[in-house]
């Protein structure tokens, strides 16, 4: 492809982009295919001669995008929301051209100090503690998602608390509640599935931080060894908020890590009314949220910050000799590939970088104060619906409730919800009961989309 041919392909992508997100609220959320059907759509094998780029840009429109869930639907509110945004697609795109790696600060300066400087600059828009910049010890990397930043978490307090010599003993404490990512986390770092404790979680669902004291003291009592305590600030089935002062007094007393895990609602403390998320922050090891949860950044990026970075370090740096370079020698500068598990890296802080600079922390602000008004107002109306209770306290953008004629009414409206094609809603179990969660959030979502979603239920409920 020339320069030429592909000023022009681009061009065509670009206004294909521009179209699809111009119509997306008209799109199915759901794509109605079985499985089985994309494939059957495509050539057994692949093509001996080259084809024509308008081919490839057809085929998207004809196969690919009618057979996507619609995550950028207005009406999308399952799971956690996955934002997307014009100055965040173009960084990618930037970052797809540079082809930079950017595993040594060697292999790409520019890469390596950008990133540096812009978690500086998302630590004092969010009103991080001061220990997560990057002029202490401790600093701010971008991992692909929140799993890959807790396994990180889990990998260096393993290590700091004695490593393979002492596996078997080391015990690793989170809620009930927390996500699935921890458990896997916690199994590839090498541990048996009983040394992760599950804590009792209290009636908001929250950690109950008495309960994490005692099973810390019995198994200190019977010589094992505590070495982490993962909190999480803002849990996927109910938006609890795990009380992390006191979660990081009772890890002190014994030593262990305390990793915090805010990969969803840790954006909303870019609005000062929401740094009280961040209570306690300033005594735990490490801390990680989302941008591309609901900060405007595509997919994939997790903003993973440690006060101490050393021990990180420790875990996982291996230097062959064939990355040896005068740069990392001297000590003056950061090799990210040290503060993650794969080797190579892509230029993730360009995306970061071209919202903050496009949106600015007003208008990340008010993207967020949206959300959380709209979903405050559908919390309204669950409230005042004689047929609906809610199962959880609304947290943030997150709204999570139930029907009262019990779980199999509960499955029937979240059907009939979705089977309108206006709106696609999950759910999930909590004190095994079936609740509808509603999490507000898209980048394209309005108060009026919320206030439609509400009608619905008043229709169908």
């Amino acid at each position: 492809m020339t320069p030429e041919a592909f000023r022009v392909a681009g061009r065509a992508t670009v206004d294909w982009i521009a179209d699809f997100l111009a119509d997306i609220g008209d799109r199915p959320i759901v794509p109605p295919v079985a499985p089985g059907d994309v494939r059957a759509s495509l050539p057994a094998s692949p093509p001996l001669e080259g084809e024509p780029y308008t081919a490839l840009l057809d085929d998207v429109d004809r196969l690919i995008a009618p057979a996507i869930t619609q995550w950028q639907h207005p009406g999308f509110y399952g799971f956690f929301p996955a934002n997307s945004s014009p100055p965040a697609v173009l960084g990618e795109l930037l970052s797809a051209g540079l082809g930079a790696n950017g595993m040594l600060w060697s292999t790409s300066p520019a890469c390596t100090e950008l990133e540096t400087h812009v978690l500086d600059w998302l630590a004092e828009a969010c009103g991080l503690p001061d220990r997560f910049r990057s002029d202490g010890p401790g600093g701010g990397v971008i991992q692909d998602t929140a799993s890959s930043a807790s396994l990180c978490a889990v990998v260096a307090a393993r290590d700091r608390s004695g490593g393979a010599a002492v596996l078997p003993d080391l015990r690793v404490y989170t809620s009930a509640q927390a996500h699935s990512s921890i458990e896997k986390d916690v199994l590839v770092a090498g541990f048996a599935r009983d040394q992760l404790r599950a804590v009792p979680v209290d009636d908001t669902y929250a950690m109950d931080a008495e309960a994490l004291a005692a099973l810390v003291a019995t198994d200190v009592a019977d010589g094992l060894v505590p070495c982490l305590v993962v909190a999480t600030v803002g849990t996927t089935s109910s938006g609890a908020v795990d009380p992390v002062p006191r979660i990081a007094e009772v890890a002190a007393e014994v030593g262990a890590w305390v990793h915090v895990d805010a990969a969803w609602a840790g954006s909303a403390t870019v609005c000062p009314e929401h740094r009280h998320l961040l209570d306690g922050l300033d005594r735990v090891d490490s801390y990680l949220f989302n941008p591309h949860k609901w900060l405007l950044t595509n997919f994939d990026c997790s903003a993973f910050y440690v006060a101490d970075a050393a021990p990180l370090v420790s875990a996982l740096s291996i230097v062959p000799e064939y990355l040896r370079n005068e740069a990392s020698e001297s000590g003056q500068v950061i090799d990210y590939r040290d503060w993650q598990i794969p080797l190579g890296r892509r230029f993730r802080a360009l995306k970061l970088w071209f919202v903050m600079r496009s949106y600015g922390v007003e208008g990340l602000r008010a993207h967020i104060r949206a959300h959380v008004a709209a979903a405050g107002m559908l919390a309204d109306r669950v409230a005042a619906h004689p047929g609906l209770v809610h199962a959880a306290p609304p947290s943030l953008g997150l709204v999570c409730f139930r029907h009262v004629d019990g779980d199999e009414a509960s499955k029937r409206l979240l059907e009939a919800m979705n089977a309108t094609g206006e709106a696609f809603l999950t759910h999930t179990l909590l004190s095994d009961r079936y609740v509808l969660r509603v999490a507000v959030g898209g980048t394209w979502t309005t108060a009026a989309h919320v206030e439609r979603l509400a009608d619905l239920l008043d229709e169908l409920a």
